[in-house]
């Protein structure tokens, strides 16, 4: 199993210093994968958590030229709310500026109100369908068709795509969600599937409908994958079902757990936004949880 890294890009506190050099310390320690939320306008109930953020697909394109092996992938792209043509490009470019190091993480969100804020209110009540098209239509550019694409929401014609991803149509695309809507998208579009705030037991319960909405689509299953958040000793007060806790002993059984689920890769956040606290929980969880439970190659390629 990989192993990647939530960057601290959010909550108070959070700034380029820490995002930088919890970074360059996933980079170093062999984990796989650079990931970051993504809200932009949220009401102030949600201000404690992202009332701070720096904006995703910005951040992972600065992180792309101080780094070079980490793959980048927003975890997730709350689609719906943006333009889905300026995110292809977007996606495409930092894909063509980072050697094909980009991998595409989307969602529909919760949160109407963020919507709201983001004059999408309209948009909230059909976010699936829109998701929906828009892995269609980013497999359409990408691939440099010059074709016409006609869509529910968008009408591309005389127009053309550049640059491309270096991995073309086929620029990986991860789904997140966890209704039963988001498995079925997952396992009918995506190259794979991401769980958040849940268990292993939350995953398992969940793969039957995945595997079925792949198989009925003739689509191979979607890798697996999953955010956890990591605490040494007792979580805090609010913690996800998904927190990894206790001593290192009782967090590698979990970790256990993922591995054998069949889970391609755990993303870790890791709570925290100072730079030097931020590295050393790295550097404690790496050789005390993580050593032992890492691939035998290296960092792969997308």
């Amino acid at each position: 199993m990989h192993y990647g890294l939530i960057l601290p890009t959010k909550r108070a506190g959070a700034g380029p210093e820490a995002i930088l050099a919890t970074a360059q310390a996933a980079e170093r320690l062999g984990w796989r994968t650079l990931c970051g939320d993504d809200h932009v306008l949220v009401p102030r109930e949600d201000g404690g958590t992202y009332g701070l953020i720096y904006e995703i697909i910005t951040t992972l394109a600065w992180l792309g030229g101080q780094t070079t092996r980490t793959i980048l992938q927003p975890s997730v792209i709350v689609v719906p709310q943006r333009s889905a043509i300026v995110l292809a490009k977007e996606l495409a470019t930092v894909a063509a500026l980072t050697a094909g190091r980009m991998v595409a993480g989307v969602g529909i969100g919760w949160n109407i109100h963020e919507y709201r804020n983001l004059g999408m209110e309209d948009r909230f009540h059909v976010r699936g369908a829109y998701l929906d098209e828009t892995i269609a239509l980013w497999r359409h550019l990408w691939s440099g068709s010059e074709a016409t694409f006609e869509g529910r929401f968008h009408r591309i014609e005389d127009a053309l795509f550049a640059p491309l991803p270096p991995q073309g149509a086929g620029m990986p695309i991860i789904v997140g969600g966890r209704s039963d809507f988001g498995v079925r998208r997952a396992g009918r579009l995506g190259d794979g599937y991401q769980l958040s705030q849940n268990s292993p037991a939350g995953m398992a319960a969940r793969l039957p409908l995945l595997r079925a909405a792949a198989e009925e689509a003739g689509r191979p299953m979607p890798k697996l994958s999953a955010r956890a958040q990591v605490y040494f000793g007792a979580p805090p007060v609010g913690a996800t079902p998904a927190a990894i806790h206790g001593t290192p002993e009782e967090m590698g059984r979990v970790v256990d757990e993922w591995i054998a689920l069949g889970l391609d890769e755990l993303l870790i956040d890791i709570d925290e936004t100072d730079p030097d606290r931020a590295v050393a929980k790295m550097e404690q969880l790496q050789a005390q949880v993580l050593a032992g439970r890492m691939p035998v190659a290296g960092l792969p390629t997308v």
